[in-house]
């Protein structure tokens, strides 16, 4: 209410003369309609009645944790209007009224036309708050992404986002989920454009080409990619650095601070990352927007990244006081400062090092860098993680989920030194175990649920030592799939007819997911393998009283098919072990297209240090080739997945 007559009182000082004099006669009318606005501004977003509406990810999806005694928390502090720059009023710094996202428009509605969603202040200025937009955009192949994008951010009550889609299918999709949109006028295709492809870097430089547009606006700019969420508010550690012109995100994978504070700028060596950076409407911001721009337009082979930080970095230094992190860039005016890598995570510092659990901070962001099976790598990064929004019916996959608990030795994981010889004997171990467990699920035409993969070494795309000097990377540690396996393969649709019938995965979090619906987790059956000829243990679809089903090891096709047949009604079957479980198809032909599908689904570890090639396939099959070892290429016409 006390918002309400400041409000109030804002508006009559600001009025006509007219007004003020209606004004005294009318202030109840106004305090009434005050109080609705800020009563729909803050109150908790509505969900629709599409899937998004799930509830929010609980704190064991989000993994926060509270800060320990001595890590630094600021208060957070309003940050103070632009000084170079006039004002928007105070309304449109506020936000005119920010409609409730998720709410679609009645579906007898038609469809606004083309021209309404045009890039203007007025359209961004109705979704503004306290003078900030948070913005991301991309096509329609990345709706999920986008969605999801949206979903945390609702889910952390924050409404004052933007969409810029990039091509109209998108655009309509989203305006009927009532998710705000807006036209980038881009045209560009509805597919996955690829990283690196022609039509990626024109996705960057339509980036550039926005926040030169926006920031004349005199609104601050949170500009993200749509392959990175939020877990935490990031708005109020941003309003502690008022003075900064950009705060912007970076590679870094070794800690320069171990609490909240900005990183180190003089230690951060990586690149500064544009997949998460904010803006203030500065002259020192608009000058390096436009220069950027100038520079991207003048050459289409130049990556946004790079001329980003080619610009910014003409100048490093000093440091613009002693105590903030900011320092001086650019053109010795522009303010920047670096976003600690431990919270604005990357997908390094989140998935490997799992930096902000180990300095015991909570995360703002999780950016999907740093991985290796293009944007189906980064789906099932964020799945890993339990922080992708799904719709219902992948929790409920038709024929239902297989599972499996890995039986890995001791001595694989933790005795000896961490080599690539000790690395490749502990995953290989586990490799087969999951071979075994794709050709049951195959069997079965159920989906598997893949297991945790432990690496006793990093994976990157040069030489190194086993993990990055200086980094928090433990060994040995649960890496992410992409790391072993080619994610994009194993998702992709292969001809049935050369590589047999599709085998569908999930996640190896996916059965602790809060998404999981009751039907399936109540729907179980616990199977544990025992020795053939011992007590109790013969081929039958009984179950314990304790209720589990004791299956032989060593079965064929046809003992798996009769005795699983009864259980087709059961969601998931979950295996104590899967060693020595199948001994194989009774039909070669299958037997053979099997095994040409999952000989794909291994990728490659990399790099050995001083080697030229340095990478060394994984092998499905390595217990089939007598003295294999891990070793890289040796000839040219060595170089190729194992056959």
């Amino acid at each position: 209410m006390v918002e309400g007559w400041r409000s109030g009182l804002r508006e009559a000082t600001n009025s006509k003369p007219l007004f003020v004099t209606i004004y005294a006669t009318v202030i109840i009318g106004v305090l009434v309609s005050s109080f609705y606005v800020f009563s729909a501004i803050y109150s908790p977003t509505n969900g629709s009645t599409s899937w998004l509406s799930s509830p929010p990810l609980s704190t064991a999806g989000r993994i926060r944790q509270s800060p320990q005694e001595n890590a630094t928390f600021q208060t957070p502090v309003v940050p103070p209007p632009p000084r170079e720059l006039p004002l928007p009023s105070p309304e449109e710094a506020q936000g005119k009224s920010l409609g409730k996202i998720w709410v679609s428009p009645p579906r007898d509605k038609k469809m606004p036309p083309l021209e309404s969603f045009k890039l203007t202040k007025e359209l961004f200025g109705e979704r503004v708050k306290d003078n900030v937009i948070i913005v991301t955009f991309g096509n329609y192949a990345f709706m999920d992404f986008i969605l999801t994008w949206v979903k945390h951010l609702t889910d952390l009550d924050i409404s004052n986002l933007l969409v810029g889609a990039m091509d109209t299918k998108l655009l309509e999709a989203l305006y009927w989920k009532g998710v705000p949109v807006f036209d980038m006028g881009s045209h560009m295709s509805t597919v996955d454009v690829g990283w690196g492809s022609p039509t990626f870097h024109k996705m960057g430089r339509e980036k550039v080409i926005l926040i030169d547009s926006v920031l004349p606006f005199g609104y601050e700019l949170l500009m993200c990619d749509t392959d990175m969420v939020w877990l935490k508010n990031p708005l109020p550690y941003l309003a502690r650095y008022p003075e900064a012109d950009v705060l912007t995100s970076s590679d870094q994978v070794v800690p320069t601070v171990v609490d909240d504070s900005l990183d180190i700028w003089q230690q951060v060596g990586a690149a500064y990352n544009i997949g998460i950076f904010h803006w203030r409407p500065t002259e020192s911001a608009k000058k390096l927007a436009k220069e950027w721009k100038e520079m991207l337009l003048a050459d289409d082979k130049v990556w946004d990244q790079n001329g980003f930080n080619e610009i910014v970095r003409k100048q490093l230094g000093p440091s613009v006081d002693g105590d903030s992190g900011l320092f001086y860039a650019y053109d010795g005016n522009l303010k920047v400062g670096i976003l600690p890598a431990s919270i604005f995570c990357s997908g390094h510092t989140y998935f490997v090092q799992a930096m902000y659990q180990q300095l015991r901070l909570e995360p703002y962001a999780l950016h999907t860098t740093f991985q290796y099976a293009g944007t189906e790598g980064k789906r099932h990064r964020l799945r890993e993680g339990m922080v992708f929004f799904d719709p219902p019916e992948y929790y409920d996959a038709p024929g239902g989920f297989i599972s499996f608990k890995p039986s890995i030795p001791k001595s694989l994981l933790l005795d000896r030194k961490h080599t690539i010889e000790s690395h490749f004997t502990l995953v290989n171990h586990q490799m087969k175990q999951i071979r075994s467990a794709l050709a049951i699920a195959s069997l079965l035409n159920r989906t598997l649920v893949m297991p945790p993969i432990w690496c006793r070494l990093d994976r990157l795309w040069f030489g190194h030592p086993g993990t990055l000097v200086g980094s928090m990377t433990r060994q040995p540690f649960i890496c992410p799939l992409d790391h072993v396996f080619e994610v994009n393969i194993m998702l992709k649709e292969l001809p049935e007819d050369e590589f047999g019938p599709g085998i569908g995965i999930r996640e190896y979090s996916f059965l602790d997911n809060p998404a999981l619906p009751k039907q399936v987790k109540d729907s179980w059956l616990d199977v544990q393998l025992c020795q053939e000829g011992k007590e109790g243990c013969e081929a039958t679809n009984i179950t314990t009283p304790s209720g589990f089903l004791k299956f032989p090891k060593r079965s064929n096709e046809d003992t798996f098919k009769a005795i699983f047949s009864s259980f087709n009604d059961v969601k998931v079957i979950k295996f104590s072990s899967i060693e020595d479980a199948f001994t194989g198809f009774s039909d070669k032909g299958r037997e053979e297209r099997f095994r040409r599908r999952v000989k794909r689904y291994v990728g490659i570890w990399c790099c050995e240090e001083n080697k030229t090639p340095g990478h060394i396939y994984y092998d499905m099959y390595w217990d089939e080739k007598p003295g294999w070892k891990p070793v890289p290429p040796q000839t040219p016409e060595e170089d190729h997945p194992p056959v």
